[in-house]
């Protein structure tokens, strides 16, 4: 008679990986991991993406005039502007101390502001192209971009009598295709190694604080600052700047006697 027991192979459960249960988990695994993974490398990509298109030393995409060794320099640079209300009073104050600035303009505020266009020139400051309408440039049709540029250029040179050589993208957004279209019009791209959230920030100590102890450390690594601070808004063209304006003259009553200020056309900036 035939036994009724069986051998103790046949008591114990099959492997996980033969059940039916199991293979759905292995695979549910596989596709979990393989589905992680790809969304983790979108992540890189996308972080990659936009390291090289908004963060203001790299120079994945192409290379932009930022700041020489040379400790002991700072360029001052204002963007966004003119602004009829703030403006006059930021040249007042550099005019105190004799120190020119960079002033890269928006395209249509600078058109309907000519005139102080004009006064900003006369003083010996340096003008340059933020784009006609602050767009980010790195998500804007090549087309479109080429158009910004040649209208604020357009534009600039029509009130100077001369053509403009430098650029600063909005939001410092670029990619291959926008470095490309600016040194095609003559147009030397700027980013910068010095800058602080002036444009929403109340208290111009702050503003000064931050941007001092940028300065200072780019001092101690054997660099030049290329500071940026804002006269203008791009979403209001009489926006209040006075905390920038403050802290400008803070800027200057700290730097006045210890370093040089310059213009980004100096010739060992180039």
């Amino acid at each position: 008679m035939r036994s009724g027991r069986r051998t103790a192979s046949a008591l114990l459960p099959p492997p996980p990986w033969r059940t039916l249960e199991g293979t759905m988990i292995s695979t549910g695994s596989e596709s979990i991991y393989a589905g992680l993974s790809a969304v983790a490398g979108l992540g890189l990509a996308a972080g990659g993406w936009a390291y090289a298109a908004m963060w203001p030393t790299s120079a994945i995409f192409g290379k932009a005039l930022i700041a020489p060794r040379r400790p002991g320099e700072l360029a001052l640079t204002f963007d966004d502007g003119p602004n009829p209300a703030w403006t006059p009073r930021l040249l007042d104050a550099l005019a105190a101390r004799q120190v020119h600035a960079t002033f890269f303009m928006v395209g249509n505020y600078a058109q309907k502001e000519s005139g102080l266009v004009r006064r900003i020139a006369s003083e010996g400051h340096l003008i340059g192209s933020h784009s006609w309408s602050h767009l980010n440039l790195a998500v804007t049709p090549a087309a479109a971009v080429r158009d910004q540029l040649i209208r604020t250029s357009d534009a600039l040179q029509q009130i100077l009598g001369q053509p403009v050589r430098f650029f600063r993208p909005p939001f410092g957004a670029r990619r291959p295709a926008v470095l490309r279209i600016a040194r095609e019009l003559g147009l030397t791209p700027v980013l910068w190694n010095a800058m602080t959230n002036d444009w929403k920030e109340p208290s111009s100590d702050a503003i000064f604080t931050r941007l001092s102890g940028k300065i200072d450390r780019l001092q101690s690594s054997g660099w030049a600052a290329n500071i940026v601070l804002h006269d203008g808004n791009h979403l209001d063209p009489a926006a209040n700047r006075a905390p920038s304006v403050a802290a400008a003259e803070k800027l200057l009553a700290r730097y006045a006697n210890s370093h040089r200020f310059v213009t980004l056309d100096h010739p060992q900036w180039g």
